[in-house]
């Protein structure tokens, strides 16, 4: 009986964070906690990983009009638009390219499974409470597509007991017009969010030289829901419930033009997407003994496209749909030691009107870590063992030394395995496409040195030098004989890197400054990955003064390439923004926010016209500007 009981409590009852740790949903608020890097609540300086952390105060504070524009300030992380908001996105975290980083929402993996890579264009900032972007290989503890790093994204959590509403309005540039509404609160037991958002704009003309279907605003719509629910029975038990919905939908221009198989030609088009993005989660969280932590989380997850055109019948869909489920352990084996134990499945699923070989495909897995904290170093050493219904097994493993120089300074030494799962229009594709039933996982390994100093009261250095070699990388080969193209592993890079993170307070300016130089190398040809840039420097300045607060952003992106021969050159370019805050009274605040003051044209990507064959950029967000008003009664 007792034997049944233990087992009851195990399948259903797995952590609390350790009593030293704060709550899961109070670490959210927190700067110095970390959730993603050890996938528990971890103080920073604990963790081994170079991390960034945003939440909702930053959010508040810089106001961005995008995740991505957040993203972009990381040192390391680049992201590269198709011009304007709404627009395709990739993502470039150390130089890896979009499909090589992991993107979570509340835990929960989100993502194409077609294309690879997480709409992140589709993601509404005002529905977020934090964002933790973890740089290099963690592949050990999360598995596939790890291998740049993990961007853990939680969304909006309560502000504590009672009932508190807010309401926000903005309006600016281009038509555009941002309008939020939520209310959370609850007492010691339970805890609620509740949160939706209409995002509308009229948004740029993308592209220059194109069809004159072309020549027209591309307009963006997001509405936005979530929902948090937590409740806790007692100290050593809690549930909770998160959930996520955006949907709307996303004009774009099509220079390249619609392609007729049966004529070969192309035509003007004027397409739109229909789309939406949600997450669902779940979790029993319970402390089982004094030393043993355990964590049940499911979820499931939606990522649904349909690619439509006003001057043209017909639908393409690629809808994705992901379940998952999670059971994590914690042990404190005292001593400083501690032992995280862990199991994930998950079961991806892809319905298309385009016909694809396979529909499905599931991967399960186990992984162990091992901590040691003591006085004079601290260790992890990590194993993980993925079991895909493809590719069959796959083990990777990861180990990192911190040593304390003294009190002020540490040095971190680590390496990394990771792995990317090919997608399903890798695999499971029309032929046209390439598809090839027979590649293998695209494998890395990386090497990491960090340097973490506390140089004064209110100064903090982190600079981290790294190497990250990615072999059996896909690419699409061309026959020439057969004039048939397929994907094969044949492909390998080597990325060295430099970054480096200093926040700085004077004269009650606050500062952050971020530089990453990066030498992403295909290892074959010598040449520079596409859409890489070499150099990167975000500065962000701060200061209040009494009610009132401004602030300047400052970001520089040198040169990079549109095609891996590097024959087309992607100009680098600079933009500076300004920001405002008038805060009335304790309910009522205003904020005013300059994008690309002094109205710098540039691009991240190139497109080829239809007509002329020529090359030309996307073009970004122009001068803008965006004015908000905030209230938040106390009830």
């Amino acid at each position: 009986m007792k034997l049944s009981r233990l087992a009851i409590a195990l399948a259903l009852a797995p952590s609390l964070a350790l009593a030293e740790t704060p709550s899961r949903d109070d670490a959210l608020k927190l700067d110095d906690t970390l959730i993603t890097a050890n996938r528990d609540v971890q103080k920073r300086s604990e963790s081994s990983a170079a991390v960034s952390v945003f939440t909702r105060a930053d959010i508040e504070r810089l106001r961005p009009a995008s995740v991505n524009e957040l993203l972009a300030r990381v040192p390391g992380v680049q992201v590269v638009q198709n011009g304007g908001r709404g627009s395709n996105t990739s993502l470039f975290i150390r130089g890896t390219n979009n499909a090589q980083s992991l993107v979570l929402i509340d835990g929960q993996r989100t993502g194409s499974v077609s294309s690879g890579g997480a709409s992140l264009q589709y993601l509404n900032v005002e529905q977020i409470e934090r964002i933790e972007v973890l740089r290099g290989s963690r592949s050990a503890l999360y598995g596939a597509d790890a291998i740049g790093g993990v961007v853990q994204i939680f969304t909006r959590r309560d502000q504590g007991e009672g009932v508190h509403p807010y309401l926000r309005i903005a309006g600016g540039s281009q038509g555009t017009w941002e309008r939020s509404l939520g209310v959370s609160g609850g007492d010691q037991q339970t805890r609620y969010s509740l949160n939706t958002s209409l995002e509308e704009t009229a948004g740029i003309d993308r592209t220059g030289p194109s069809w004159a279907s072309d020549a027209d605003h591309d307009a963006y719509r997001n509405h936005a829901f979530s929902f948090n629910l937590s409740h806790r029975f007692n100290d050593d038990l809690q549930i909770g419930l998160s959930a996520l919905d955006q949907r709307g939908k996303s004009e774009y221009d099509n220079p390249y033009g619609r392609w007729d198989d049966s004529t070969f030609t192309s035509f003007p088009a004027k397409p739109y997407s229909d789309y939406s993005l949600s997450s669902l989660s779940a979790f029993v969280d319970a402390r089982l003994s004094e030393s043993w932590n355990s964590r049940l989380e499911i979820g499931h997850g939606e990522d649904k496209l349909e690619d439509r055109d006003k001057l043209f019948a017909g639908t393409d869909t690629f809808n994705s749909y992901r379940n998952s489920a999670a059971w994590l352990n914690n042990l404190d084996l005292g001593n400083g030691h501690g032992l995280l134990l862990g199991a994930d499945y998950q079961k991806d699923k892809l319905h298309s009107s385009t016909a694809y070989s396979e529909e499905s495909r599931w991967n399960q897995a186990g992984f162990i870590q091992h901590n040691y904290r003591g006085e004079h170093f601290s260790t992890e050493l990590g194993l993980r063992h993925d079991k895909n219904q493809q590719f069959g097994s796959e083990n990777t493993w990861n180990a990192a030394l911190t040593v304390p120089l003294n009190r002020v300074n540490d040095v971190v030494l680590s390496y990394a395995e990771g792995f990317r799962v090919p997608t399903f229009n890798d695999l499971y594709g029309p032929a046209s496409w390439g598809a090839n039933p027979d590649l293998n996982p695209e494998k890395s390994k990386s090497y990491e040195l960090q340097w973490r100093s506390q140089l004064a009261e209110k100064t903090r250095l982190e600079a981290s030098i790294y190497r990250t070699d990615v072999r059996d990388l896909i690419a699409y080969v061309w026959n020439s004989s057969t004039f048939v193209g397929r994907n094969h592993n044949v492909d390998t890079a080597r990325i060295n890197g430099f970054e480096a993170s200093l926040q700085h307070e004077l004269l009650g300016w606050q500062s952050t400054l971020g530089v990453s130089l990066i030498d992403p190398r295909d290892r074959d040809s010598g040449h520079t990955l596409q859409r890489r840039a070499k150099r990167t420097l975000n500065l962000d300045i701060d200061r209040n003064f009494g009610a009132f607060g401004i602030g300047a952003s400052w970001q520089l992106v040198s040169r990079s390439f549109d095609d891996p021969a590097n024959n087309r050159e992607i100009a680098g370019y600079g933009v500076l923004d300004l920001r405002g805050s008038w805060q009335t009274s304790q309910e009522l605040g205003f904020d005013i926010k300059l994008n690309n003051l002094l109205d710098k044209g540039y691009s991240r990507v190139l497109y080829q016209n239809a007509e002329d064959s020529r090359y030309y950029g996307y073009r970004e967000q122009p001068l803008s500007f965006i004015l908000g008003m905030t209230w938040t009664p106390n009830l």
